[in-house]
């Protein structure tokens, strides 16, 4: 758990900031507190002729204290010079939603903030809190989104103080602070179904401790079904699904379940949400799309195909064929439908993760094409496993990084892994988009292909890198229909290659 500075600072290395003190105020109560502690005092030794007078610390030297309270002067300095240089203003559909949001939360305290992508969630909904009487706001959200919203929160210095904090790390969150207000990001990660997720259950546990006003928000609160809305609200006091002890009962009146034959056994499945799901939180949604806020952005899509080497081809089929691959001192094993797509996937570009749980590069083709047909470009680059980031790393060296606040002080290129840079964080000012792999969800499709999309961007190029006759193209063609890439497709895929042979 951290709140950020530029220089990356722990907020523990800062002096708390006094109630109602500007940055300016606190500048210089920082600077008038440095020079008590570092103030001297003459000492006169000896006497007569052998006198001596030298300067001297009037306090013990604390190396600790003094470093704590330097950093406070430059952090403080430093937010007081960019107010002066920015002075912020909301947009008028911003400050629409933060009155409607105002009047929605003093209802219920409960508000969903269903704004699409780069029209302002994060902003708009730290306004809204600057509107209450309030002193501690929590903020949810995906790791690597933290810099991007303390970022937004120093440029709104609002009256309240703001922790930002991951899912991962909510067992860390501080049981002392009162929080007056919680604001989740990315809610409808939180949607899985029919059990709650780990993240939904921690959310649910801090709003049933600390009884806080509650903020969600999401660009696609139900990306694959509005059965994914239960879990998201069911730990907020109120929601409109609050009589339902559990999410079976609530499909009782809020979903058509039906039954599927999957591997011969009855599977019920529960993602048949109905409309009156969304009819429900109209009370406390506030929708609002990019067409809306003025948004005129045209995304051109280009598939680019490698030709991988020979020895990765004859994996591939060999692997098919025999659904094992013995090695000297690892295994390649596909005994299953899924292990033997997940493993296809890996090889078409490169890589594999052996049954020992180890992984290597096994061709760099991919990330060589990367590096000789984008070179001096800013690229936003996503992979997705890791060993691709190990290729990437291995081709274009320093020129690379993995730190958004890097990506965004310097000229390098960033590598973001799918799943956790599809939502969130801002990459406006790469050139493109290039996609080393393709994810099976179409959720991360639609999501991480927006991430250059500003209001006063009117063209953005995403490339994705296939490789030849490889698994890539099935896996686009089934998410840019909204559907999930899965075994069955790919079942259908390896029947067709069967009867072309």
């Amino acid at each position: 758990m951290r709140v950020l500075w530029k220089e990356d600072h722990q907020m523990s290395d800062i002096i708390e900031r006094v109630p109602k003190y500007s940055d300016y105020d606190m500048w210089q109560r920082c600077e008038a507190l440095y020079k008590v502690l570092t103030a001297t005092k003459t000492v006169k030794k000896g006497t007569g002729k052998n006198a001596k007078t030298y300067q001297e610390r009037k306090y013990r030297e604390d190396k600790r204290t003094e470093e704590k309270v330097l950093n406070s002067c430059k952090y403080y300095k430093m937010l007081h010079e960019k107010s002066k240089e920015f002075e912020f203003e909301f947009r008028d559909y911003q400050l629409d939603i933060i009155d409607r949001g105002i009047k929605i939360l003093n209802d219920h305290r409960f508000l969903y903030l269903a704004m699409e992508v780069r029209t302002g969630k994060t902003l708009t909904s730290l306004g809204i809190a600057d509107e209450f009487v309030i002193d501690n706001v929590l903020f949810i959200t995906k790791k690597k989104a933290i810099d991007s919203i303390v970022s937004d929160y120093e440029l709104l210095k609002p009256s309240y103080k703001l922790t930002a904090i991951n899912y991962e790390s909510l067992h860390t969150v501080d049981q002392f602070t009162k929080w007056d207000l919680i604001i989740v990001d990315e809610a409808h990660s939180m949607g899985a179904f029919p059990k709650p997720s780990g993240r939904a259950v921690a959310v649910r546990d801090l709003i049933k401790k600390h009884k806080p006003m509650v903020i969600l928000m999401s660009g696609t609160p139900t990306p694959e079904s509005y059965s994914q809305m239960y879990h998201q609200v069911y730990g907020i006091p109120g929601n409109p699904f609050a009589s339902f002890p559990n999410f079976y009962r609530f499909c009782d009146k809020y979903v058509r379940v039906k039954e599927k034959k999957i591997n011969g056994m009855m599977i019920r499945d529960y993602s048949g949400g109905l409309d009156t799901i969304i009819e429900a939180m109209r009370p406390y949604t506030i929708n609002y799309s990019q067409q809306q806020a003025g948004f005129s952005v045209k995304i051109e899509e280009h598939i680019l195909n490698v030709r991988m080497k020979d020895s990765t081809y004859e994996l591939i089929g060999k692997l098919k064929r025999d659904l094992v691959i013995e090695g000297a001192a690892e295994t390649i094993l596909a005994d299953t439908p899924v292990k033997l797509m997940m493993k296809v996937h890996q090889l078409c570009s490169g890589t594999i993760k052996f049954e020992s749980g180890n992984s290597m590069v096994l061709d760099l083709s991919k990330a060589e094409f990367i590096r000789d047909n984008f070179a001096g470009k800013k690229l936003g680059i996503f992979y997705k496993f890791k060993e691709e980031l190990t290729a990437l790393e291995q081709v274009l060296g320093d020129k690379l990084t993995t730190e958004l606040s890097e990506f965004e002080t310097t000229d390098k290129s960033i590598a973001l892994q799918i799943v956790s840079g599809r939502e969130g964080i801002s990459l406006r000012q790469a050139d493109c988009l290039v996609y080393y792999n393709i994810d099976f969800s179409a959720t991360s499709y639609w999501q991480s292909r927006d991430r250059m999309t500003t209001k006063d961007r009117t063209h953005n190029n995403v490339y994705w890198v296939f490789s030849v006759g490889g698994i890539e193209h099935d896996i686009y063609k089934a998410v840019t229909k909204k559907k999930d890439y899965t075994v069955a497709h790919f079942k259908d895929g390896i029947l067709k290659d069967s009867k072309k042979d």
